[in-house]
């Protein structure tokens, strides 16, 4: 049984249910690309702040980033971004900065900007079609006709949590209640925006991650699309 050419899996999800991690090693499992589209509109939020364009304005940071043409390395693992225009530089140790983070969830709900990136996530898709997509319009807007789809969620008070473990991780203070509280205000602002809401698609496969262990997210999304894509078994396309 030869390979598919063609194989994009989105996988959805609201902030802090590990949608990054689990696409990137599910996709190194399957022998498959990842695209990181949260971190094209961080990138959304870097251009902003290096041109001096607010984040509320959305023409103006689309525009921006049109002129600063973004650009993943994909020799890397995972893919590193880069801004090309007007000089080649690597932000993606920056992507995760507290800035850009408050910045890429306002640049977010722009109309303008989801449109210049959900193009460019086609063209993207284009040129690399074996592809694990994660997001949170990947499988409603962006790949419709995903082979398969997955909605990762979890309880906002688990997710509060996680994060938190993470920034102390990492050495830095943590309010957790301020956590938990802006976690809430972001679902309900991707849940209500006019252009690509968070939704759950009709036919993707939800899976609630509160109570489950890293490793066995990835095993229940492993058997679904090994179950479903019988050419992505391991020793073929794996």
């Amino acid at each position: 049984m030869s390979k598919p050419e063609h194989v994009i899996i989105t996988i959805d999800g609201p902030a802090g249910t590990g949608k990054s991690t689990t696409a990137r090693l599910l996709a190194s499992r399957l022998g498959l690309e990842f695209l990181d589209t949260g971190a094209m509109y961080r990138a959304a939020a870097v251009v902003a702040l290096d041109r001096g364009v607010d984040f509320g304005d959305g023409p103006g940071v689309a525009r921006a980033v049109q002129q600063a043409v973004l650009r993943f390395d994909w020799t890397a693992d995972p893919p590193r971004l880069l801004i090309t225009s007007p000089h080649e530089r690597d932000i993606t140790e920056r992507l995760r900065d507290a800035d850009i983070t408050l910045g890429s969830s306002i640049v977010a709900r722009s109309t303008e900007v989801r449109a210049v990136l959900v193009e460019q996530q086609r063209r993207i898709a284009v040129a690399h079609p074996r592809l694990v997509s994660e997001g949170r319009d990947q499988g409603s807007v962006v790949f419709p006709d995903a082979a398969v789809k997955f909605f990762l969620d979890a309880s906002p008070e688990a997710r509060a949590q996680r994060r938190a473990d993470q920034l102390r991780s990492a050495g830095q203070q943590v309010d957790e209640a301020r956590l938990l509280r802006e976690i809430i205000e972001r679902d309900a602002a991707d849940r209500n925006r006019e252009t690509g809401p968070l939704i759950i698609p009709d036919d993707a496969i939800v899976v609630d991650t509160t109570d489950l262990s890293h490793d066995q997210v990835l095993a229940h999304l492993e058997h679904h699309v090994r179950q479903r894509l019988p050419a992505l078994r391991r020793g073929v396309g794996g």
